[in-house]
């Protein structure tokens, strides 16, 4: 006995245009949701991030070690506290015969200290009538006194960072050559400890703003 041949029924064309833009849509949901977080870190719907899939792509790590014949370390820890301060230090006019014109503002940091700094003197028409001059020194009693010059410059700006290179005083000397008295606003942060008022470094005698004289000398 002959079994009864099946009956298949083609697809109509309705039909096998609406399986395929099915497929085609799904096919393209999993490459924007799945493949590209995944694969590429790529998530233009942000549903990878949502749901975890974006944390699976990682990029290619090149594990390169630190260079040790740098002269400057990477990275350091420092015993020196952090902090941070801002000092306001007036200038009288470069013409004034009682002097008064210029100044030096220090901070000690031990070698390897960091410091990151930045000052501005408003007022001043002509930025070649402010001269200064960035350096440390070492602080012996009765010896010679090691001296590095880190910048000298005219302008009433600058901003920048220093790593001391041996334990001292490191600072500026501010000269206003200009007519009209000013005032100086130099903003610190970093590893470094201030000077009490009248030693060396800060003979001046200037303060931090909110800072006491007998905060300093403790």
């Amino acid at each position: 006995m002959t079994a009864p041949a099946e009956i298949i029924t083609p697809l109509t064309p309705h039909r096998i245009l609406v399986l395929t833009g099915t497929a085609a849509a799904l096919a393209a949901l999993i490459l924007v949701v799945g493949v590209l977080p995944a694969e590429f870190g790529v998530d233009p719907t942000g549903l990878g991030r949502r749901t975890g899939i974006a944390n699976i792509w990682q990029p290619p790590q090149i594990v390169v070690a630190a260079p040790k014949d740098s002269a400057v370390p990477t990275s350091r820890s420092t015993t020196t506290a952090w902090r941070e301060d801002m000092i306001e230090i007036p200038l009288k006019s470069g013409e004034d015969p009682t002097g008064g014109a210029d100044v030096e503002y220090k901070v000690h940091m031990k070698a390897g200290d960091s410091l990151v700094y930045s000052w501005s003197v408003p007022g001043i028409a002509n930025p070649a009538e402010f001269y200064t001059e960035f350096h440390g020194h070492t602080v012996e009693n009765g010896k010679a006194m090691k001296v590095t010059f880190y910048r000298k410059e005219t302008g009433t700006s600058d901003q920048g960072m220093l790593v001391a290179p041996f334990e001292g005083v490191h600072g500026w000397f501010f000269q206003n050559q200009a007519v009209p008295a000013v005032k100086l606003r130099l903003r610190l942060a970093g590893f470094y400890t201030l000077i009490p008022p009248g030693q060396i470094g800060n003979e001046a005698g200037l303060l931090p703003a909110g800072e006491k004289a007998e905060a300093l000398s403790r």
